[in-house]
């Protein structure tokens, strides 16, 4: 089958869900502990929490699929792909940095730049985008699997060889840490529960394995597209996506699955089970037609990005607003409401849905209003 241009709904509630489950995740109640599938692994291990961001850069990797068709000259593509990138990196760094004060003992105080985090989420999704748009762009699809593969071996290699012997894969022993130390300093990493600990699961040298995630994401779309709806397509994205969840498995035995290090098993088990959920979104949706709830996902789709950034920085807002003198607003909704109707873990999961239906509403809002907010 010829390629084709029509859009798949199968990707556009593929994106959704990312959107819709990475609020979820980053915004669970308090007043007890998170209930366990919305927590991230410790450190070695999976769970469900752990693909949501992996997802995400999957579902850009589809869409560049599409948008890279558009441009007519290398001069528009390194244009855009570049605004975008810096535009992308900046709401993130402008998010970590935001409210941009903070409470003192006697008023408020601005928040240093000197100690602002330069690394997260958003700024981790514009480098992938960046170098997978470019990979996928200047080089052909089987040249990106060969640079995908050589990636994650040399991450692989990277760690291992330049971590001190036993403590490789540690949080403090990695090589990542000591890089993310030299060059953006210990200031500005990610210092769990304000500790003295630096260590920033967004890092710059962990970036590189996520960015195979964008590619993946990529080559999936583009498959989709040239071979078309059809029980080949969806047969061969499940037999594609458990080939990399086994290669995943076995390599694990030697290189852990880890999200904070985004080990390389991290990136192929995540991409097999993208594969996989995107095979039977495509056999449900596309070959079967059935699209009950599909609305609501699209609905998050088609202001992902900026619905994203609106459920960041809500979330600060309520943490920073004080009810009394001690208790957050967060907590005061959470000890009120949560965990007095839905007591104990339960309650945090009902808080983390109630926070994703709010921004979804926002999201309905600006659809209904045909209001699209492109970054």
């Amino acid at each position: 089958m010829t390629a084709t241009s029509q859009r798949f709904t199968a990707l556009d509630v593929f994106r959704g869900m990312t959107i819709c489950f990475m609020i979820i995740v980053n915004a669970p109640g308090s007043g007890a502990a998170v209930w366990a599938p919305l927590d991230h692994a410790q450190w070695f291990g999976f769970t469900p929490t752990d693909l949501v961001f992996p997802s995400f850069l999957f579902a850009v990797g589809n869409a560049l699929s599409f948008s890279k068709k558009k441009y007519e000259s290398d001069v528009a593509f390194i244009t855009k792909i570049l605004k975008r990138t810096l535009i992308i990196f900046l709401l993130g760094y402008l998010m970590y940095w935001f409210p941009f004060m903070h409470r003192t003992g006697d008023g408020w105080a601005f928040n240093a730049l000197a100690t602002t985090r330069i690394m997260g989420v958003l700024q981790r999704i514009a480098l992938c985008y960046f170098f997978g748009a470019l990979i996928v762009h200047y080089f052909s699809r089987k040249a990106a699997v060969i640079i995908s593969v050589l990636i994650l071996i040399a991450y692989w290699l990277i760690l291992l060889y330049f971590g001190p012997q036993g403590a490789e894969y540690t949080m403090l022993g990695n090589v990542g840490t000591s890089f993310d130390i030299f060059v953006m300093g210990n200031a500005h990493l990610y210092h769990d529960k304000g500790g003295p600990i630096a260590f920033d699961p967004e890092g710059l040298l962990s970036t590189l394995p996520a960015i195979v995630n964008v590619i993946g994401g990529y080559l999936a779309g583009a498959f989709i597209q040239q071979k078309g709806k059809n029980y080949e397509s969806v047969a061969k994205l499940f037999v594609y996506g458990a080939a990399l969840i086994c290669i995943a498995l076995f390599w694990g035995q030697f290189f852990p699955v880890a999200k904070k290090l985004w080990t390389s098993t991290f990136t192929l088990l995540t991409i097999g089970i993208d594969l996989a959920i995107l095979g039977f979104l495509l056999f449900v949706i596309e070959i079967k037609n059935k699209n009950i709830g599909t609305n609501f996902f699209l609905t998050f789709g088609r202001n992902s990005l900026a619905i994203y950034l609106l459920s960041e920085l809500l979330f600060t807002v309520i943490i920073t607003i004080r009810v009394g003198t001690d208790l957050s607003l967060y907590d005061w909704i959470n000890q009120v409401l949560f965990q007095r109707v839905f007591p104990g873990s339960f309650g945090t999961l009902c808080f983390a849905i109630c926070y994703m239906l709010l921004c979804w509403l926002v999201a309905y809002v600006l659809d209904k209003r045909k209001i699209y907010v492109k970054i």
